[in-house]
């Protein structure tokens, strides 16, 4: 499961503690923006690509409203972006010396006379100044004003089946302001909203998944339904827990004990406290402590039924709940965003470094590379890059829909996991034995086929794919100098010779066949909300449990913060017992897993499903021995935890 985004705001306030029951040229990535003339200075990316002679359809009305970001670019953009890779990098000097959030600022941040300036060069054009935080300055007007601030038209532009407003040309600013501005976003309104995936489902209306179940992989075989490659195959397990999961990853005697975890998704759950509370007793997790979770939200919620704000909740539930299972002592701060638009969440990531919430960001959300336009990717690029400097490392999952191709039609990765300057979490299909023992991972990616009418046979066996992992080479961001020499040319030059970023870097457990059991408060038929459990999976299970890995490296390595960690995780790469080299066939024949689902989602009576679901068949996307892009350099082993312990 994950999530999809796009563009607005709140006021935001700081939530008390949760009550709980009892018990640019560093990697590679371009300048925003160039001189043009010596009026004005481009605005690199604020034209977007869709917006073509052949689909202009005219002039956008003057008076129509136009609410824009102008990102600021600080007193030293080049800086900042060197000053994130050195201390990011394990052979750097700088290493480890993280700045203070008010360091950075001062450092790196806007100046009093740089704020200034833009603004009186917004206001002076005729728009009114709504908001100025350290990154931004918000302003609302006119298309007129908006022209003249920008120095180009507005039109509006045909997209699919719609029409959205866009600048006809690259917008710019005054060439006086000296480089105080990175971008503008908001002035082409198509939407850039983020999903949190179709593995989850809403929490809203109750789910529940029928037996028969195994209790880890392999203990109850489906002896009554067809063979599957050669042979029976297990049912699927219940789904897993903390206990396996933190033996899986070789957790050992860490628990985050110390360490900073953030979770930022859309809305929040009203019944998060309890719901998280019930399940860590229920499942032999240790129960949370008194603030150990808090919540951070808006004043104010918009978009509620654009976004679909209840099938959030589960989302919450589902990172809150997989992050305390793996890390059960780590300190767990919720950032909600007032909707799934990237204004929003851009807001909820810069909550988290201005204030330093946590050292650690786990993000189950994102959407397409061909929704991202430069002057978002620049403004969140500056949010990782601020934290970076402060030792604060962003996981972002790498989607559900493996190359994107059966979801969009063409193939593509996911962003924000594209980005340079965050982890990506790819996905796997785990396999637990009895003891708590790691057999094996696969690469996640799913291949269904149903059971015929005659219970003989499945029917097209191994079936149409379903989902899987995301990954692949971006077409927009350049090879980051990490992935050079551990990265085969093969993906890093699929799409150019220069080289590009490749998806993932890391991976954990995804498929919702050997996923996780999760507890939540649902909507039954009879109007009553009640708790339940579920299994549940996706790349959005995957960041929040290598979110809470990096919390038990954390602890291991003395509480120091690990920052940005994909320096370090290359660097591992290779070494004796730090990762699982997962590929798509451990066992040397296929494997399979048979799910049983209630027709109605509810209970048997409205009948069975039978199903035969594949593991390691992702898309065109394939997981093999070495870096692949479907599990980046593998997941976690026994030594990975270990690996950062002070020698």
């Amino acid at each position: 499961m994950r999530s999809d985004r796009a563009t607005m705001r709140a006021g935001v306030s700081m939530a008390a503690t949760l009550p709980l029951i009892a018990g640019a040229l560093a990697l590679g990535i371009p300048a925003a923006h160039a001189a043009d003339s010596p009026a004005r200075a481009v605005l690199k990316g604020t034209k977007p690509l869709w917006a073509t002679a052949k689909a202009d359809r005219g002039a956008t009305p003057d008076g129509a409203r136009v609410k824009a970001r102008v990102y600021l670019a600080g007193r030293d953009a080049a800086g900042l972006a060197a000053y994130a890779r050195a201390v990011s990098d394990p052979a750097s000097p700088l290493y480890g010396k993280y700045l203070s959030a008010k360091q950075a600022q001062a450092r790196f941040g806007a100046t009093k006379a740089q704020v200034a300036a833009v603004k009186s060069w917004l206001t002076s054009a005729g728009l009114t100044v709504t908001e100025v935080t350290p990154r931004y300055v918000a302003v609302s007007g006119d298309v007129a004003a908006a022209e003249k601030a920008f120095g180009t038209q507005l039109h509006d532009f045909a997209k699919g089946a719609k029409t959205y407003r866009a600048p006809a040309a690259t917008a710019t600013a005054p060439a006086s302001l000296k480089g105080a501005v990175l971008t503008v976003t908001g002035l082409d309104n198509a939407p850039h909203k983020a999903r949190h995936a179709d593995q989850l489902p809403p929490p809203d209306a109750v789910f529940k998944n029928s037996g028969p179940f195994s209790s880890y992989y392999g203990s109850n075989v489906a002896t009554t339904l067809p063979d599957a490659y050669g042979g029976k195959i297990p049912y699927a397990v219940k789904g897993y827990t903390g206990r396996q999961l933190r033996a899986a990853y070789g957790a050992g005697t860490y628990t985050g004990r110390g360490v900073r975890i953030a979770i930022t998704d859309a809305y929040a759950s009203p019944t998060i406290a309890y719901d998280a509370a019930r399940y860590a007793v229920k499942n032999g997790d240790a129960p949370w402590k008194t603030g150990q979770l808090r919540q951070v939200l808006p004043k104010n919620y918009t978009k509620t039924e654009e976004c679909g704000a209840a099938g959030w909740y589960g989302e919450e539930t589902l990172d809150v709940e997989a992050a305390h299972a793996v890390a059960p002592n780590a300190e767990v701060t919720y950032v909600g965003a007032a909707s799934c638009y990237d204004d929003d969440l851009l807001d909820s990531l810069g909550k988290i470094v201005d204030n330093h919430l946590a050292d650690i960001v786990s993000n189950s959300w994102g959407d397409i590379e061909a929704n991202q336009t430069p002057d978002l990717a620049a403004a969140y690029d500056q949010v990782f890059q601020l934290g970076a400097v402060q030792g604060i490392g962003f996981y972002f999952s790498s989607g559900d829909n493996g190359d994107e191709v059966a979801n969009t039609g063409t193939k593509q990765v996911d962003t924000p996991a594209n980005s340079a300057w965050v982890t990506a979490v790819g996905g796997t299909s785990l396999a637990v034995g009895k003891g708590d023992t790691y057999l094996w991972e696969t690469g996640w990616g799913t291949e269904k086929s149903s059971l015929s009418a005659d219970g003989k046979t499945w029917e097209d066996f191994p079936g149409a794919f379903t989902s899987g992992a995301g990954g692949g080479t971006s077409k927009t961001v350049p090879q980051p100098y990490y992935q050079k020499g551990v990265v085969p040319d093969s993906l890093a030059k699929a799409n150019g010779t220069a080289g590009n970023r490749v998806v993932p870097d890391i991976a954990a457990i995804a498929d919702p066949n050997t996923g996780f059991l999760v507890g939540q408060t649902q909507t039954f038929p009879d109007g009553t909300e009640r708790y339940d459990e579920y299994r549940i999976g996706g790349t959005s299970l995957a960041a929040p449990v290598i979110a809470a890995v990096q919390a038990l490296a954390q602890e291991a390595g003395g509480g120091k913060p690990l920052g940005f960690a994909n320096p370090s995780i290359y660097a591992k790469y290779g070494k004796r017992g730090v990762y699982h080299d997962v590929t798509d066939n451990p066992t040397g024949s296929g494997l399979a897993v048979a799910r049983v689902d209630f027709a109605n989602g509810l209970d048997a009576t409205g009948g069975l499903l039978y199903s035969a679901r594949t593991l390691g068949h992702d898309s065109s996307l394939s997981a093999v021995k070495g870096y692949d892009d479907v599990t980046g350099v593998g997941s976690p082993a026994n030594g990975y935890v270990q690996s950062f312990r002070k020698r």
